[in-house]
């Protein structure tokens, strides 16, 4: 029993460290993957101009997100706002106004999170391709 006790206090440390980082005051980690995702999108056009995407979807699971919502907590706005403080360090031009949009998903596990992003749906897929070019 020992074992299984020991492995139960573990899962229960991991989980409330993973919920400390997801649902805290500053969501350092789904900050680092909003980077991340931002920094593998970049599309050099020139030795001055450095496009990437606007729109980010960060999507959480049930259970993170209804803590969200109950905190009252404008998560969304925060990380906009720090994902800009970081393409303006890194000389980014966005490919349209900045969005973090936060939402419910029942395809991400709990403790779980999962970000994508594009062009905004007002920006073309035809003009982003042009300033690929």
């Amino acid at each position: 029993m020992g074992a299984l006790s020991a492995l139960e206090r573990a899962m229960e440390h991991g989980w409330e460290s993973l919920w400390a980082r997801v649902v805290g005051r500053e969501p350092v980690e789904l900050l680092d993957a909003l980077r991340r995702e931002c920094d593998s999108k970049v599309v050099v056009c020139s030795e001055s101009r450095v496009v990437v995407p606007n729109a980010y979807d960060v999507e959480l699971a049930d259970f993170a997100y209804d803590e969200l919502v109950r905190r009252g907590s404008d998560v969304g706005q925060e990380l906009t706002d720090s994902l800009a403080r970081h393409g303006e360090q890194q000389g980014y031009e966005w490919a349209g106004p900045l969005t973090v949009h936060i939402s419910r998903s029942d395809r991400v596990p709990n403790g779980r999170y999962r970000v994508t992003s594009g062009a905004m749906p007002h920006v073309s897929a035809e003009a982003f391709q042009q300033a690929v070019r």
